[in-house]
């Protein structure tokens, strides 16, 4: 295959290949999460503090908007972390510089949203809707996992 071929083949699979080859606008994210988890519009609130909160370092914050117990990978552990306070107790160990600066500049339009939840900055937090009944009638947007 000559390199224009290729290059032509490698632009109609990107522009044939589905909507995560391409780059997707809010609303593309918003429906993307309506469908597939509910309450789009409620993710905003809890997306927005979490984004100043990792700008800031605000420990008490982002401990807030996890749910216990709460999965955290870091210095090549896995954390099993129990309450808000051993997540605030600990939460220089446990949430990295790093994870705070990719985290703090995320864009609604880079969320990937998949049947697990919304990831944010390439993986380094996951959240998503706990329901808050076994119908599942109520619900509110948590952070599931973090992954230094």
């Amino acid at each position: 295959m000559s390199r224009l071929s290729a290059a032509v083949f490698l632009l109609g699979a990107i522009f044939l290949g589905g909507s995560d080859t391409l780059a997707q606008s809010d609303s593309d994210v918003y429906n993307r999460i309506e469908e597939l988890h509910g309450d789009a519009a409620g993710f905003d609130q809890p997306l927005r503090q979490l984004v100043l909160a990792m700008r800031s370092g605000d420990a008490e914050t982002i401990a807030g908007l996890a749910e216990y117990p709460l999965t955290v990978k870091a210095n090549g552990e896995s954390y099993d972390v129990e309450s808000a306070e051993d997540f605030v107790d600990n939460f220089d160990n446990l949430v990295t510089p790093e994870t705070r600066k990719v985290v703090g500049r995320q864009q609604y339009e880079d969320l990937f949203v998949n049947s697990d939840g919304i990831m944010l900055a390439g993986g380094a937090v996951w959240m998503g809707a706990i329901c808050e009944d076994n119908a599942c009638e109520a619900s509110h947007w948590a952070i599931i996992a973090i992954n230094n």
